[in-house]
């Protein structure tokens, strides 16, 4: 088993801690997994009347194009999210991308489509029907709203994948770790059923044939069983691994994986997967402790830009920023996530998109020239 300072790290305490801490006080449960959390129910926000008006076309950028001979790939970065159910951090995202130029992925945890009078009509793989380690949906006008904001999402260009349902992880199981390519498969139809129902009965412009990947609960899963079951839903990338350095997207099993980034942390001294838990937990111990707020938002700004430049001086790889929507350490993170949207997007030869717009962009390059850069070392920072 490793050890809390290796790459993964494990949230201690015992379940009766964290669900009665969960009645006391109404946080959010922490999973014990590879640096993720369990979301509670996302606060919604005022009811919204789901439109049924068709998005508008997105059009290529100027960039969606083959390099010229001698042009650099532009240093993509991009910005996704688990869970992608509060109204606050959607309404707050969407304006700063807006500002910017900016497009992110939102990986929607299914559930949050039902609302909790609906939880019956989920069942995980080998849990009982309605058993999930996160909240549901709340309210329908909550859910009303939630759809709401995925069309606005749409609309705007940005991408909606998946984080799966239950966010069933070490500990609770059998957990995504443990599942088969048959329970792999039960959970995506799941999935793919709550968008498709949302599409048909609360106006969701989007359908479970527009949902492309997305990133597993915790980061885990056995991929031998994971990536059969992704494949045959129709799944083109995942970004759940972890990679030593920032490494360009490889192809695993007819996926392609864009990985994880393992990076130095300046205010640390030491590597840790860049993804906001993770750095928590290095930090506190992830304790939802305010009074540090400023400290951890500049060492996280200073890890995202630190990594940034290697990668830009270097391979030029895709740069992935996991994050969740959250408030944790006072919002430090949150802010962390937004400070280094608003600066990065608009510098020159940088280019803030979606999986499917990188995923696009690498299918018009030559590909002796995209193997010119995979064949570099991964960026590393420090």
């Amino acid at each position: 088993m490793r050890s809390r300072s290796s790459r993964w790290v494990r949230w201690p305490g015992t379940w009766f801690t964290v669900a009665l801490a969960l009645v006391l006080t109404g946080v959010l449960i922490l999973t014990p997994g590879r640096g993720q959390t369990r979301p509670g129910p996302p606060d919604g926000g005022p009811p919204a009347t789901a439109s049924t008006t068709a998005p508008p076309v997105v059009k290529d950028a100027e960039w969606m194009r083959p390099l010229r001979p001698g042009e650099k790939p532009p240093q993509f970065v991009l910005f996704s999210f688990d869970g992608a159910g509060s109204h606050e951090h959607w309404s707050r995202y969407l304006a700063l991308a807006k500002s910017v130029n900016a497009h992110f992925s939102g990986f929607l945890s299914g559930i949050y489509l039902l609302t909790d009078e609906q939880r019956p009509h989920y069942t995980g793989p080998g849990h009982k029907p309605g058993a999930a380690s996160i909240g549901f949906g709340g309210s329908a006008a909550e859910v009303a709203t939630r759809v709401q904001d995925l069309n606005t999402a749409v609309a705007a260009g940005h991408q909606i994948g998946t984080h799966y349902n239950g966010h069933f992880c070490t500990g609770a199981e059998p957990s995504v770790g443990r599942w088969t390519a048959k329970g792999w498969a039960d959970e995506i139809g799941q999935f793919s059923r709550f968008v498709d129902d949302a599409r048909d009965h609360l106006g969701l412009h989007l359908s479970a044939h527009d949902v492309t990947g997305g990133r597993t609960p915790c980061l885990e899963g056995n991929w031998a069983e994971a990536f059969p079951a992704m494949r045959d839903a129709g799944y083109t990338f995942d970004s759940s691994q972890p990679s030593d350095g920032v490494k360009w997207p490889t192809r695993l099993d007819g996926i392609w994986e864009f990985w994880m980034p393992y990076v130095k942390v300046p205010a640390l001294h030491k590597k840790v997967i860049m993804m906001d838990y993770n750095l928590w937990y290095q930090f506190n111990h992830a304790k939802n402790d305010p009074s540090h707020a400023e400290q951890y938002t500049q060492a996280t700004l200073e890890t995202y830009r630190t990594a940034y430049r290697a990668a830009f001086d270097g391979n030029r790889a895709p740069l992935v920023i996991g994050n969740h929507f959250n408030d944790w350490a006072g919002g430090a993170f949150s802010r962390a996530a937004e400070g280094f949207m608003g600066g990065v997007c608009a510098r020159p030869e940088t280019v803030c998109a979606t999986y499917a717009e990188v995923t696009k962009w690498m299918s018009l390059q030559d590909p002796a020239v995209l193997e010119k850069y995979r064949s570099m070392p991964p960026a590393q920072a420090g």
